[in-house]
């Protein structure tokens, strides 16, 4: 019987989000998973993985603010702007304060521009630049708007800060620019992602434990957005690709019949349309599979 659901997973550093998609489909004897959002192999941490049918709502939790929890070094600067990297630049920190990390993290907070780092997965000129690295090669990176909702300064021995930002927030390049913003430079020395929206770190599962009995209900992966319960003709209109009357719902929402997910869908207009559809027209003739 195929797996359908969510799985909370804690990943452990030097391990990339592929292979921690590997060891589960090993351990869940389930070939089809997939993860929302990539996590840095020397990063631990929340990572959230769809398991068979839940793959095709991976687009709707990539969309999720991220928290985070990074320790850096004030007065180093390397390449990768992480511990992994070669330094490139030093200066004397000593002279640095509490106070003076405090006082300039207001212009990290709200909307803000980053330039992402060469070892990212963005695509320039068709290739990851991340690939252009390796070979040696830097390149211009256009910067790209992130927003920065929560920015503190939890800790100073070691500087240790707590970030909660939209999807596309790059840690290591935060930490690279309030180093330059004292004038010292920094680097991220450890990195742990502690929630994925409403998934926190207390409620996952070391990825060498996983097992079925840790795999969520499908439902769960929809749980921020708002619930429409329609009839059985209607989610066979969906199932056909057909519109049904609108909700009357802002945004995405998460299409129920007989108490089991079926769809997201949206308004548009005096109509409502799927976006994704979670079951065969097939599975609505007797009891919705999950």
């Amino acid at each position: 019987m195929t797996l359908n659901g969510l799985l909370v997973a804690d990943k452990p550093a030097r391990m990339t989000s592929h292979d921690a998609v590997a060891i589960c489909r090993k351990r869940l004897g389930e070939r089809k998973i997939g993860h929302a959002g990539t996590l840095d192999p020397d990063a631990t941490g929340v990572l959230i993985l769809g398991v068979g049918r839940a793959t095709r709502l991976l687009q709707y939790l990539e969309a999720l603010d991220k928290t985070y929890v990074a320790t850096f070094v004030l007065g180093i600067e390397t390449d990768t702007q992480d511990a992994a990297g070669a330094v490139v630049a030093t200066a004397d920190a000593g002279h640095v304060a509490r106070g003076d990390v405090e006082a300039v993290l207001p212009s990290f907070r709200g909307d803000i521009e980053q330039v992402p780092p060469m070892v990212s997965a963005i695509k320039i000129g068709g290739e990851a630049l991340y690939k252009k690295a390796r070979r040696g090669e830097t390149v211009e990176r256009p910067p790209r708007p992130v927003t920065i909702h929560e920015l503190e300064l939890t800790g100073f021995d070691p500087p240790t800060i707590r970030v909660r930002c939209s999807k596309g927030t790059y840690i290591r390049t935060l930490v690279h620019d309030i180093g330059r913003a004292l004038g010292v430079g920094a680097h991220v020395a450890t990195l742990r992602r502690t929630a994925v929206g409403p998934y926190i770190e207390a409620g996952a599962t070391p990825i060498e434990q996983v097992t079925e009995a840790a795999v969520l209900p499908i439902d769960a992966a929809v749980a921020g957005y708002p619930r429409r319960d329609i009839t059985r003709e209607d989610a066979l209109r969906l199932a056909h690709g057909k519109a049904i009357a609108a909700a009357g719902l802002a945004g995405p929402y998460a299409v129920f019949t007989g108490g089991a997910l079926i769809a997201m869908a949206r308004d548009e207009g005096p109509e409502a349309r799927s976006l994704c559809v979670l079951v065969h027209a097939s599975d609505l003739s007797g009891e919705t599979a999950q």
